[in-house]
């Protein structure tokens, strides 16, 4: 057996997971290939946050489980956080599957690999508490971009979240650990650095005994090489002045903040176990406008969620009118067993979801609000590659992250490069995104 496929479902942090298993796979002589069908053995790196999720990697193993059964494939392992959260399940309902590898075992998947047979289907979990693996990646984003894990685990218990169930504790890098990834990125190529964890602005507490997301942002923006920094997931209670300074001095610190806050109704956030409250996040917002002027705001809703009543709704709506976020991810509840929540009187799933399409519709005036005020503009934008479907070039601004939020078309009447920085001209919007040309 020597070819690889390796299927990457879920978040940037189980993205990460997965280049680090092509690395390790890589480095045993193993062949990675991104076609199943030519695979030997296929490894479904899997999410289990919320009821979608959990069905797309189900979907996923069991379209693998077809080509298995029709001799395409010998091994099929199934690995992340379904693996760790379903381990009694999922062989007794899944036979097709070869092997389980849980989220604190990411380092094993080779030996898994060799050791998956009919007669013996090993199950590694490692404990999903110690320290972070400092293992080398395949980077799979880019050209020009990639993601940097900082921390793992949450010590939140949100609760409506199983994430602390399955990835353990919150557990940071040391600095100096992330600060060397980062240089190798950078000397790799890597323009634009996003920094991920499961709650960024924690990062140095359990390590240091203080926060120093502030710190690490400052250290990193030296680096020569990257031009680009863009920070994920910041907790809004967590945002102090000291993180807003450098966001507002550094030029290398983009203006564009993605800072979940789920609801604003103070008795839903408590309930919830959220840090902080509504009121804080009603106050923090327009100080954010002011002292970073020009930032992007992007942020998570949950609809649905216990407590959440048509007034409560109302109230959520009503703050969302008034903040003018530019960019939002909306999800109806989904009740996880093994959390508070799930046993929490709410709405059905029926009406979370029309409670969904509103605020949806609510944010997509709000976004196009904001598209309209940029044509006429001129925008640095990093190329991602051609698009033969459009016949343009696309890539992303600093007001743009990947995968949540599109892309820039343009044209150009010289050749342009994946991975380069170009100036465009914003002259209108194509299907829903932006469209120009080069400067």
């Amino acid at each position: 057996m020597t070819k690889v496929c390796l299927i990457s479902l879920g978040c940037a942090k189980n993205l990460i997971d997965s280049e680090q298993m092509l690395s390790l796979l890589d480095e045993a002589g193993f062949e990675l290939t991104g076609d199943p069908e030519e695979a030997d053995a296929a490894v479904v790196n899997t999410c289990a946050f919320i009821e979608s999720a959990k069905s797309e990697a189900i979907e996923n193993i069991l379209a693998m489980g077809e080509l298995k059964k029709a001799g395409k494939l010998r091994k099929l392992i199934v690995t992340g956080c379904l693996a760790q959260r379903y381990k009694e399940e999922l062989l007794n309902e899944m036979p097709v599957i070869d092997a389980l590898l849980g989220t604190g075992s990411v380092s094993e998947i080779v030996n898994v690999l060799k050791e998956a047979r009919p007669e013996k289907k090993p199950q590694y979990y490692g404990d999903i508490n110690a320290p972070l693996d400092e293992a080398g990646r395949v980077i799979s984003t880019g050209p020009g971009w990639a993601y940097i894990k900082i921390a793992e685990g949450c010590s939140n218990n949100c609760a409506y979240c199983v994430i602390p169930s399955i990835r353990g504790r919150y557990r940071s890098r040391p600095m100096e650990n992330i600060l060397s990834e980062a240089r190798a990125l950078a000397q790799s190529g890597v323009k634009e650095l996003i920094v991920v964890a499961q709650d960024p602005t924690m990062y140095g507490v359990d390590l240091y005994r203080k926060r120093r997301l502030a710190e690490l942002t400052r250290e990193l923006a030296k680096i020569d090489g990257l031009e680009w920094i863009r920070l994920h997931y910041l907790y809004p209670d967590a945002v102090d002045d000291e993180l807003i300074d450098v966001i507002a001095s550094e030029p290398k610190v983009l203006k564009y903040l993605d800072i979940p806050i789920q609801h604003i109704n103070n008795r839903i956030l408590k309930d919830m176990r959220r840090r902080g409250t509504g009121d804080d996040i009603r106050a923090l917002f327009p100080k954010l406008r002011e002292r970073i002027p020009g930032v992007v705001l992007r942020t998570s809703l949950i609809t649905g969620l216990p407590g959440e009543g048509e007034a409560e709704f109302e109230e959520l709506c009503a703050f969302l009118r008034e903040a003018r976020i530019e960019r939002a991810g909306v999800f109806p509840f989904s009740p996880e067993e093994g959390t508070p929540a799930y046993d929490m009187p709410h709405v059905d799933t029926g009406e979370a979801v029309r409670r969904a399409e509103i605020i949806r519709e609510l944010q997509a005036g709000v976004m196009e609000e904001f598209d309209r005020s940029r044509v006429g503009t001129t925008v640095r934008v990093l190329c991602e590659g051609f698009d033969g479907d459009t016949g343009l070039y696309a890539g992303r601004s600093f007001a743009e992250s990947p995968d949540v939020d599109g892309y820039i078309y343009f044209g150009s009447a010289e050749e342009c490069e994946a991975g380069e920085f170009y100036d465009v001209i914003i002259r209108g919007s194509l299907d829903g995104d932006l469209a120009g040309e080069t400067v």
